[in-house]
C-alpha cells in the first residue's frame, strides 16, 4: 500500500467518526455525559452543608452501586487507585510480598501494588480479551512456585505471592472464573482491577464479584464519573467493615474523642462527588445502551476495512468503555495515530508495557508474546456516549 492509499483509508475512517459523532470540530477520546439530576443533587449537597466525606449521597451511592453489581458491600473512596491500594491491603499484601498481574495495563495497577510495599510479577494476557491469561498464570504457578504452610511462595525469590490482580481491559472481561479457580487452588487472594468495567459481565456475572475484593474507578473519562472517585466491592462482611474503617482514618466512633486504632487513610469519597455518582447511576443503563449502539456501528463499519474492531467474546458482555481497533503492525498503528490526531480526531495507543518502565524493569516475567503483539497494534478510538 502506497502513501496515498493509506491516507485515503485513514480519511474514510475519520469521515466515519465525524459522521458518527456529528461534529466537524475536535472529537475527544471520551467525554463525560450528564443526562439527568447531576446539578440538582450537587446543589442539594451544597445546601445541606455536608460536602466532605459524610452525607446522604455517599451512603446512597454505595447502595446503588452494590445493587447494580450484585455485590453485598460497596465502599466509596477518592479514586480508583486508592480503591485498588486498599483492596490489596485488605488481603494482606504488604512489604516484601509479590503480586501477579499483567504488563498490559494502566500505571495505576502497578502503582497500587508498589504503595503496599509489594513487587509485581508479570504474566501474559490473552489476545482476544487483553486481560490476564489463565494459561500463562497457571504455567507460572506450576513452574515457579511452591506451597509452604498453606501459602504460595516464589521458588526463585522466596517471597510470598499474596495476590493475583487481573485487569478487565477497556471494559472487556478477562477469563475471570478460570483465574478465580486457579487462585483458589493455589491459596492466593484474587483482587480484580475492575476500574474500567462497570456494566461488564462474564457469563452473566458482573465483573468485580469473582474475587475476594475489587476496585472500580470514576475518573472523568470513565463510563460514569464522580469527577474523581473509586469504589471497593466485596461480599466479605469483615473486609467491608475494615475497608470503611481504614479509609476513614481508622477513627474509633465517639461523640467527641479522636482515637485511632491503626494506620488509616483519608480516602473516603466526598458527598459532593457522591451526589454526581448517584445521578450518574440513575442514567447508567442509558449510557451503556448508547455505548453498545456505538460499538455495533463501529463493528459494522470496520467489517469492510483492513483494520479490525476489537469486540467482545461469546462469554462476555462488555461495556465498551473504550473502543479499540487492531492495526496490522506498529508502522500502520503509528500512521493511523498520526493521521487521526492531525485531523482533530483523538486516538491513543494502548499503554506502554509496564515491563518497559524503569521502575518495573527488574520484575520477574513470563513469556509476554501476546502483550507485546497487542502493544504494537491496538489503538483506542472515540468512545463517548453522544451519538
Amino acid at each position: 500500500m502506497n502513501k496515498n492509499q493509506r491516507e485515503d483509508k485513514y480519511q474514510s475512517v475519520i469521515d466515519f467518526i465525524r459522521d458518527t459523532f456529528g461534529s466537524s470540530g475536535f472529537i475527544p477520546l471520551h467525554e463525560p455525559s450528564f443526562l439527568g439530576n447531576e446539578k440538582k443533587y450537587v446543589n442539594e449537597a451544597i445546601d445541606s452543608t455536608f460536602v466532605s466525606s459524610v452525607g446522604k449521597f455517599v451512603d446512597q451511592f454505595e447502595r446503588m452501586f452494590a445493587k447494580f453489581t450484585g455485590a453485598k458491600y460497596a465502599i466509596a473512596v477518592v479514586n480508583g487507585t486508592a480503591a485498588l491500594e486498599v483492596s490489596l491491603k485488605l488481603v494482606d499484601v504488604g512489604e516484601g510480598s509479590e503480586v501477579i498481574t499483567q504488563p498490559l495495563t494502566f500505571i495505576a495497577t502497578c502503582n497500587a501494588i508498589s504503595y503496599c510495599g509489594a513487587k509485581p510479577v508479570f504474566v501474559d494476557v490473552d489476545r482476544d480479551t487483553m486481560g490476564l491469561s489463565p494459561v500463562s498464570l497457571l504455567n507460572f504457578l506450576k513452574e515457579q512456585t511452591e506451597q509452604k504452610k498453606g501459602r504460595c511462595y516464589n521458588k526463585i525469590t522466596g517471597k510470598k505471592i499474596a495476590a493475583v490482580v487481573p485487569v478487565h481491559t477497556f471494559g472487556h472481561p478477562c477469563r475471570i472464573n478460570e483465574i478465580a479457580s486457579i487462585c483458589s487452588q493455589y491459596n492466593i487472594a484474587l483482587v480484580e482491577d475492575a476500574a474500567e468495567s462497570l456494566g461488564s459481565y462474564y457469563k452473566g456475572q458482573h465483573t468485580g464479584t469473582f474475587g475476594n475484593v475489587s476496585a472500580f474507578s470514576f475518573n472523568g473519562n470513565k463510563t460514569i464519573t464522580t469527577g474523581g472517585g473509586g469504589m471497593i466491592i466485596t461480599d466479605d462482611h469483615k473486609l467491608a467493615k475494615l475497608a470503611k474503617h481504614i479509609t476513614t482514618t481508622a477513627k474509633i466512633p465517639h461523640k467527641w474523642e479522636y482515637r485511632h486504632d491503626q494506620i488509616g487513610y483519608n480516602y473516603r469519597l466526598p458527598n459532593l462527588n457522591a451526589a454526581l455518582g448517584c445521578a450518574q447511576m440513575e442514567s447508567l443503563k442509558t449510557i451503556l445502551n448508547h455505548k453498545r449502539a456505538l460499538a455495533i456501528r463501529y463493528e459494522n463499519f470496520f467489517t469492510n476495512q483492513s483494520l479490525s474492531f476489537f469486540k467482545e467474546t461469546d462469554e462476555e458482555q462488555a461495556n465498551y468503555w473504550l473502543n479499540a481497533v487492531v492495526l496490522k503492525d506498529k508502522q500502520e498503528r503509528d500512521d493511523f495515530l498520526r493521521a487521526t490526531n492531525e485531523a482533530g480526531v483523538m486516538t491513543r495507543p494502548i499503554w506502554q508495557l509496564m515491563t518497559k518502565l524503569e521502575m518495573f524493569k527488574s520484575c520477574q516475567i513470563t513469556d509476554l508474546s501476546h502483550s507485546h503483539w497487542l502493544e504494537e497494534r491496538v489503538v483506542n478510538i472515540p468512545s463517548g456516549v453522544r451519538l
